[in-house]
């Protein structure tokens, strides 16, 4: 672990965050759209809250939320369907701004990418003036917001950009960033799902002080591989570059419930938002995979886990929703309740691509 007070100079990282973006998108299309609560998904009993609009957030509506309860929390709720194509389609534009600043440029999804500005092609030297022309540029081509984190790194850029939400921006410089981090409840850190923060508060752990407390050795006992990460983030620090062109070994989401899940339909719906997830990302780094793994976790949290390899990689979201829908069926019924489920594609490579070199870094 590099020592706080012998570090390079530090690297200017910037995340940027597209505001709402799949009901940004919508609202920016459909004129009567505008200033309604908004979700894109699906009204059915089952169905799920794939993305919110601030004005249905304000009721206490959010991704992941089953429709029904969206429902129930705000009446006058309008669902609409996903149009991927036409979100992918603005990324692209969004990309194409990001490289006239730097080719360093990791995407995470499609409304959201790590930018290291240190060296950058405009030759500016303030970080921040970097993501206020950025944020503007994207107003102006897409009629979309985008709020942006800038930092020292990569967890401190992401923690960042949620500090002035939306179409806004917050700096935390190098001699502010364990004092940030001390007062951030963990279960708002990047990385720390809500397994392991209900795990970290059975353990005494409730904010970024209370962590920073905790030796190595105890973190690595408790959170294995993410002990060392645990240990950095904690105080401010976190090694990892902006990889611009890497293609993962596997992409994954999963999600713990609530309550158990005992049939098909419910477990299905509660996929949804996972299978968009991981789909966002392979479309934002234009990666194809031909392996689909099924993640099952029981009330008694034994798991097991259920793959399939395809020959031809899916071609659309549609597609990967069928071959986690066989994965899935014949599990059911479950010998006891599912309290997780996950989705993850492995055997993952790079799409080929019409566009120009530039256009290869992608939100």
């Amino acid at each position: 672990m590099i020592d706080e007070d012998n570090r390079e100079r530090p690297r200017k990282i910037v995340h940027v965050d597209m505001d709402a973006f799949y009901a940004s998108v919508e609202q920016r299309d459909n004129p009567e759209l505008r200033g309604v609560p908004v979700a894109v998904g699906s009204p059915a009993a089952r169905g799920v809250v794939a993305a919110a609009g601030y004005e249905a957030r304000k009721f206490g509506v959010h991704s992941a939320m089953p429709s029904v309860t969206a429902q129930r929390k705000c009446p006058d709720l309008v669902f609409v369907k996903p149009r991927f194509d036409v979100y992918k389609a603005v990324s692209l534009q969004i990309r194409t701004i990001f490289a006239e600043y730097t080719p360093i440029i990791e995407p995470l999804s499609l409304d959201e990418a790590y930018l290291d500005v240190t060296e950058n092609l405009k030759g500016m030297e303030i970080a921040t003036e970097i993501a206020a022309e950025i944020r503007a540029k994207i107003k102006a081509t897409t009629g979309l917001t985008a709020s942006a984190g800038i930092s020292y790194n990569k967890f401190l850029a992401k923690m960042a950009s949620d500090q002035n939400k939306p179409d806004g921006q917050f700096v935390i410089r190098p001699k502010n960033g364990s004092a940030f981090v001390e007062r951030l409840p963990v279960k708002k850190f990047h990385g720390v799902g809500p397994a392991t923060a209900e795990k970290m508060h059975r353990l005494g752990i409730e904010t970024g002080a209370d962590l920073k407390e905790r030796t190595l050795d105890f973190l690595v006992e408790h959170f294995g591989k993410s002990g060392p990460y645990f240990y950095g983030i904690a105080r401010g620090i976190d090694d990892r570059l902006v990889r611009p062109d890497r293609v993962r070994k596997s992409v994954g989401a999963e999600d713990t419930f609530s309550q158990d899940i005992h049939s098909f339909e419910p477990a299905r719906e509660g996929l949804q938002p996972l299978i968009e997830k991981v789909w966002g990302y392979c479309e934002a780094n234009e990666i194809s995979a031909k392996t689909v793994t099924l993640k099952v976790k029981y009330a008694d949290f034994s798991q097991i886990t259920r793959s399939k390899t395809v020959l031809t990689p899916p071609q659309g979201v549609g597609d990967l929703e069928e071959i986690v829908a066989l994965l899935l069926a014949p599990i059911f019924p479950p010998r006891k309740g599912i309290r997780l489920l996950g989705v993850s594609l492995s055997s993952l490579d790079r799409r080929r691509s019409e566009v120009t070199p530039q256009l290869r870094f992608s939100l």
